[in-house]
């Protein structure tokens, strides 16, 4: 069984889109991203890590393209599957690995795990465990925005299971009503848990709902971090600017399995080595290089930075101590 393949447009953005800076950036954030998201696979396979993770691996390139393309103060909500979003948004990678080692120092006081994490001072509203949960959330925090006149904008992550779900429809509705300074990014891995898309949807691409609420909708190429900025960026500056909420869905894929124990017997290994070939990271070191814009030694220097900044994480959570019984029993109620 394999996914129908994605469709995207044929004028996705060249690399001239973003600035050497920007472009420099977007690898080191991908790249850590990518490195994190391993080490927490070692880390989940050798016990350091209890439970399970949700990793973003091949995924990279639609946080670090939509965050990029947002102004600090803007505010996203993510998922279940939400390392790269909070790396992406500017979240501490030492306080995020220290909660998923379940230490005190990580950002629940490891209370809160891989899937419970915020950080409303860099407007990271929080991870959900719940399929399609942060959605509504999003869409109450753009709501805010309009009323306090803040100029903010609100990215909802969300995955293409989640467009199955009530709230989906229900949010979407209200914000076209409304016209509220939100832009809804489906991530479509075209996978929910081992559901392919082919099987859960009618339609070819899922921004064709947006049609539904009169609303703008684009579909992206979620493998390319300088298409998934350029896509973004009209609809981050309508939402701005008063022009309402917009729907991007971007086709990408998750090269591991739903969580860790996903076998991925649903899907070929044919597939996996095709989407491989059109690695976020890899594409965007080439751009870089074949544009003139970063030589052997410049690529080189940012991966061990971003290997630097995740063996520097790893250390502080091994050090950070777990949370006393007094943190751990701290805000629990029972009725």
């Amino acid at each position: 069984m394999s996914a129908r393949p994605a469709r995207v447009p044929a004028n996705v953005a060249p690399l001239p889109a973003l600035s050497k800076e920007q472009a420099c950036r977007a690898l080191f954030q991908m790249q850590v991203i990518r490195l994190f998201e391993e080490r927490v696979l070692k880390l989940v396979g050798e016990g350091a890590i209890k439970g399970t993770s949700h990793l973003y691996i091949g995924e990279e390139a639609v946080a670090v393209g939509v965050c990029l393309a947002l102004h600090p103060d803007d505010m996203i909500v993510s998922t279940h599957r939400g390392h790269g979003h909070f790396i992406a948004k500017g979240g501490d990678l030492n306080r995020i690995m220290a909660e998923l080692f379940g230490k005190v120092d990580g950002y629940c006081q490891g209370k809160g795990g891989t899937q419970h994490m915020a950080d409303f001072a860099i407007g990271h509203l929080g991870s959900n465990g719940i399929t399609g949960g942060g959605i509504p959330i999003a869409t109450g925090a753009a709501l805010s925005a309009q009323m306090r006149r803040s100029g903010q904008v609100v990215v909802s992550f969300f995955g293409d299971g989640a467009a199955n779900q009530g709230v989906f429809h229900e949010s979407l509705n209200l914000a076209a009503l409304w016209r509220l300074p939100i832009v809804y990014v489906c991530e479509n891995n075209l996978y929910s848990m081992s559901t392919p898309v082919r099987d859960a949807f009618p339609i070819h691409d899922i921004a064709q709902r947006a049609a539904a609420y009169d609303m703008p909708a684009a579909v992206g190429d979620g493998m390319d971090v300088a298409a998934v900025h350029a896509t973004v960026l009209p609809a981050i500056e309508r939402a701005r600017g008063g022009g309402g909420p917009s729907l991007i869905e971007y086709k990408t894929y998750r090269y591991l399995g739903h969580s860790k124990s996903d076998m991925r017997v649903y899907r070929t290994k044919e597939e996996e080595a095709a989407w491989r070939q059109r690695d976020p990271i890899d594409r965007l070191r080439r751009q870089l290089s074949e544009a003139g814009l970063a030589d052997t030694e410049e690529l080189e220097d940012i991966e061990a930075r971003a290997c630097a900044a995740v063996d520097a994480a790893v250390e502080f959570s091994r050090r950070s101590p777990f949370p006393s019984a007094e943190i751990a029993l701290r805000g629990l109620f029972s009725g």
